[in-house]
């Protein structure tokens, strides 16, 4: 895979964007940098990452024609490889909090972003933002947040986890190409944060009820159980999921 370095960098997701308008990438490439002025979270929040201390990198992956209605399922592979490599790194009490936080026990270790490349009703690609923490140890107001080497109790090479992240990605990717969403599915599934556990979640109005995870759909919605035994489904704005 072609690796782009850069020192310093607003945000690798908006340079790969931009640089993939110009070149309309057809292979896998990544732009990984040491230091993120303006790094994107979800929902329009920001990445904190010490410089040098982290890994802060952007991923495109080509997709072949992947349908709209299945775009989830590119965050249930790319989850799935950054849940691969930490294993690999020996991390314990691992699972994905939905949508595609990764978390050790309650620590939150690494965030994604995805922005889908579409064309003609078609998922063509992605452009795959992904943050882990790997040597920072302090985190300001960020109570949840915890890394590699809080976990494991000692340093990791940077760029060794980058390497492990890539070749799980393309793992990961050539599932999708082989259209192997039912093994995927089921795998995330299976290790979903707190699933089938009575949980407090918040809902868009900011109102807290307590569910109980079942499962997700194909589109990627949360499928909650409540009172009454209704089992309602919710998309990301719509619910937060409480630690």
């Amino acid at each position: 895979m072609d690796i782009i370095k850069v020192d310093a960098i607003d945000s690798t997701n908006t340079f790969l964007r931009d640089l993939n308008r110009e070149k309309h990438f057809t292979v896998p490439v990544c732009v990984v940098a040491r230091k993120q002025l303006l790094g994107k979270g979800q929902m329009g929040t920001i990445w904190q990452s010490n410089p040098g201390e982290n890994l802060t990198c952007s991923v495109f992956m080509p997709i072949e024609q992947l349908h709209l209605k299945k775009q989830f399922y590119v965050s249930i592979a790319t989850s799935l490889a950054v849940y691969d490599t930490l294993r690999r790194l020996m991390v314990t009490k691992l699972s994905i909090k939905w949508p595609n936080d990764i978390l050790s026990d309650k620590q939150k270790l690494c965030g994604i972003l995805i922005e889908n490349v579409i064309k003609n009703g078609s998922v063509i690609g992605a452009i795959i933002g992904i943050g882990i923490n790997i040597n920072q140890t302090k985190f300001n107001n960020l109570p949840q947040a915890g890394s590699l080497k809080q976990v494991l109790g000692q340093s990791l090479n940077i760029e060794e986890v980058l390497q492990l992240v890539l070749i799980q990605l393309e793992k990961r990717f050539s599932e999708l190409y082989i259209s192997n969403f039912e093994k995927l599915k089921k795998e995330y599934e299976t290790v979903l944060f707190r699933k089938n556990k009575a949980s407090t979640f918040i809902d868009a109005e900011g109102e807290s009820f307590v569910g109980i995870i079942q499962t997700i759909t194909n589109e990627g919605k949360l499928q909650v159980l409540i009172e009454d035994e209704i089992i309602s489904d919710f998309d990301l704005k719509e619910i937060k999921l409480l630690y």
